[in-house]
């Protein structure tokens, strides 16, 4: 089984994590659970922000509403998803005593956020709306 998979079974069983070696001190087990809680209110501001975009600005044309929604929509999903990996991950190597795992995905989130950032900046100096 891949490690992929046995982390993904690890998001529904939690508990089987205290089969991967020792016990680390609780203090680095609270700080891994207290950053997947910001990487979940991340994923949550992104998710809302994506359905403000589509309810709060109707005057947007169609399509540059509903491709900038879904594009927070899906990064939240992404972020949601990625918190919860990264989250067994790192107590998985913590309890083994291994150096913790690297990431990308912060990188992959800042550029998400950042094209979205700039597709929105685009949209409001080009002011594409119905025509009203």
């Amino acid at each position: 089984m891949t490690d992929f998979l046995k982390d993904v079974r690890l998001w529904f069983a939690p508990w089987r994590v205290r089969d991967e070696g020792g016990t680390p001190d609780y203090r680095f087990s609270l700080a891994n659970e207290r950053t997947f809680l910001a990487w979940l209110r991340t994923a949550l501001a992104l998710i809302g922000g994506g359905f403000a975009v589509d309810q709060f600005l109707p005057e947007l044309r169609w399509g540059v509403r509903v491709g900038l929604a879904i594009a927070l929509l899906v990064v939240g999903a992404a972020c949601a998803l990625r918190a919860v990996n990264h989250w067994v991950r790192c107590e998985r190597a913590m309890r083994r005593g291994e150096d913790l795992p690297v990431s990308r995905f912060p990188v992959v989130l800042s550029l998400g956020v950042g094209l979205v950032a700039g597709a929105m900046v685009v949209v409001v100096l080009l002011g594409w709306t119905n025509g009203r």
